[in-house]
């Protein structure tokens, strides 16, 4: 079903993958595709009725008796494991539901608050009594949970969290007091995982009662999007909280709150691949219906060169999404579903994959953008107007770049974890670098080009990728020693390059399984997006990789350095005309997006 376990995360760069283990949209068994089905049933027969009022009258309330029906047809118990009423699902499986539940707009941000961040940290770190306790209710939709983590004075920074909880003098309670901002589904959640400092100095995690005395409510944020889901403040004053309801150490809370942000991470990548798929299904065929100069939109180049581009970085968004799927069921695979531990362990899992975490969400979100950004313009005036779905589209996948870590935090993430795992002795990342270090400033090979083989050329381009990372990253740490956290531009620039390297492997990927499952010609269409997505990614990792370059060395030896690497980014361009035209030809006919 899956790439078999790599030591960890982020190994996809020293080694080569075999197509045959990835896991790709078109495994997906009968049990998940029903999954999927249910949501789009749920969307259709519950969502669209009260759409209206729910997205554009402000009637955030809504959103309570919406995630019970979504507790009565079994969507908020996918996460929960089966001992305590849920369906312990795999992490395929999650995400195919985030990327479906994407079509319900603001309830997305409802049913995520509840199903995720506001109830697996009881799975993941309850004891068994609080597990006992909570899931089972959770799971359909009796209780309502949320998650507060951000304050007014810290976002990003959450240790710097000021919060407090000191015990009582009876032992038996600890009293919070503080301002939690910005928690979704606050406005009717009965219960709430919040972070505070236990003598204001140790960060922990607690179940916090929200009909507790001391508890208010804050109103309800005015925002630019999901205005239909609850957004408010938690203010704390005196409330006394059992001891039994810390949850997890005290002291340990950064452990909760960093890994449930991975889980949240992967979901909210595969949440906006649905977005970009929701653009394509509402655009493209208001193309083929809107006639300008005697000719529908779809027939003029500009329209088809944004649909090519829109649908080839989704397809390349997600195959990098499932792929990370396969990796992290695949790791959980090999626990023991009999150990008193599976459910911490399988968390650690996780996160020893937080680097594909944080790259499908940035990778994802930003993919987004594109989508929205595009499908707007190709509706015109109309796609301005509340008439059409566009306009709140592009005002609600703003929010993403910011939910789970921004994507400027995830960038730091991606090259700080590699390097973090070299220093450990996880990942052979700094030898490799200087061998290639050593080949960039070497004399230049000289082979034969042959018959290029199905996708050969695209193959050497993601490998060359995989080079200039090691090159320039590997330069930078030995340059930078320790301060290289302080640079972040360079940093982000890494991050960059990684992220498109990972994006072009994994469509490459699924691209060669399909092509040696049913034939070359049954892959065309893949191979048509990856193709053109690839090339472009390689002007941009190039871009970047002098970026990099030039902040790192200078004078001669930049130079040589850079010689090197216009050897590794040099491709001969591809007929971009030809490919949008195959590849938007596909998706009008379909009126929607098609890896086919």
């Amino acid at each position: 079903m899956s790439e078999q376990k790599t030591t960890t995360g982020g190994e996809f760069l020293l080694t080569e993958t075999d197509p045959g283990s990835v896991f790709t949209p078109e495994d997906f068994n009968e049990t998940q595709r029903m999954f999927a089905k249910t949501c789009e049933d749920f969307i259709e027969k519950v969502i669209d009725p009260v759409q209206e009022e729910f997205e554009y009258h402000g009637n955030t309330m809504l959103g309570k008796d919406l995630l019970k029906q979504a507790g009565e047809m079994g969507l908020l118990m996918a996460d929960i494991p089966e001992a305590y009423g849920g369906m312990g699902s795999d992490k395929a499986t999650i995400m195919l539901i985030s990327e479906k539940m994407s079509g319900s707009g603001s309830f997305a941000v409802t049913h995520g608050a509840q199903s995720g961040i506001g109830t697996l940290p009881i799975v993941y770190f309850g004891t068994p009594e609080q597990k006992q306790k909570y899931l089972p209710k959770l799971a359909t939709g009796e209780l309502l949970t949320c998650y507060a983590l951000t304050e007014p004075g810290s976002g990003s920074d959450a240790l710097a969290a000021a919060t407090t909880a000191r015990l009582t003098g009876d032992g038996k309670h600890y009293v919070l007091n503080g301002t939690k901002q910005y928690i979704s589904n606050a406005g009717y959640a009965e219960m709430v995982i919040l972070f505070a400092k236990v003598d204001g100095e140790h960060f922990t995690a607690f179940i916090v009662d929200l009909t507790s005395e001391g508890v208010t409510i804050g109103a309800e944020e005015k925002k630019m999007g999901f205005k239909g889901s609850s957004t408010c403040a938690i203010i704390l004053e005196d409330v006394k909280v059992p001891v039994e309801n810390v949850l997890g150490e005290i002291g340990k809370g950064h452990l909760i709150a960093f890994n449930i942000l991975n889980v949240g991470r992967f979901k909210l990548g595969a949440s906006t691949v649905g977005g970009c798929k929701l653009v394509l299904k509402s655009a493209v065929p208001y193309t083929k219906q809107r006639h300008q100069f005697g000719h529908p939109l779809s027939d003029f180049g500009l329209i088809r060169r944004k649909i090519a581009d829109v649908t080839a970085t989704t397809f390349v968004a997600e195959s990098m999404v499932y792929r990370t799927a396969g990796l992290l069921d695949g790791a959980i695979a090999t626990l023991d579903r009999n150990d008193p531990g599976y459910d911490r362990a399988g968390i650690e899992m996780v996160e020893d994959f937080s680097i594909e975490c944080s790259m499908i969400k940035v990778f994802a979100s930003e993919a987004m953008a594109l989508a929205a950004e595009e499908g707007l313009q190709m509706l015109g005036g109309y796609g301005y107007c509340q008439e059409y779905p566009l306009e709140r589209w592009y005002r609600d996948e703003r929010v993403n770049r910011i939910f789970e870590g921004t994507n400027e935090i995830n960038r730091m993430i991606v090259p700080g974890m590699i390097l973090k795992k070299a220093l450990k002795g996880e990942l052979a990342f700094l030898q490799a670098a200087q061998a290639v270090a050593g080949e960039l400033t070497g004399l230049p090979s000289f082979e034969e080009p042959g018959e290029p083989a199905f996708l050969e050329e695209e193959g050497k381009l993601v490998a060359n990728m995989k080079k200039v990372v090691l090159a320039v990253m590997g330069l930078a740490a030995q340059k930078f020693g320790a301060n290289l956290k302080d640079q972040q531009g360079v940093l982000a620039d890494c991050a960059d390059i990684i992220m498109q390297t990972y994006a072009c492997e994994s469509g490459l990927l699924r691209a060669l399984k399909k092509a040696a499952k049913e034939g070359e010609p049954a892959a065309a269409g893949m191979a048509d997006m990856l193709t053109l997505y690839t090339h472009d990614a390689m002007d941009k990792v190039g871009v970047l990789a002098r970026n990099v370059l030039a902040a790192t060395v200078e004078g001669d030896e930049m130079r040589t350095y850079a010689a090197g690497l216009r050897r590794l980014v040099k491709h001969d361009p591809v007929n971009r005309a030809r490919l949008h035209d195959a590849i938007a030809r596909r998706v009008i006919d379909a009126e929607g997006y098609t890896v086919k």
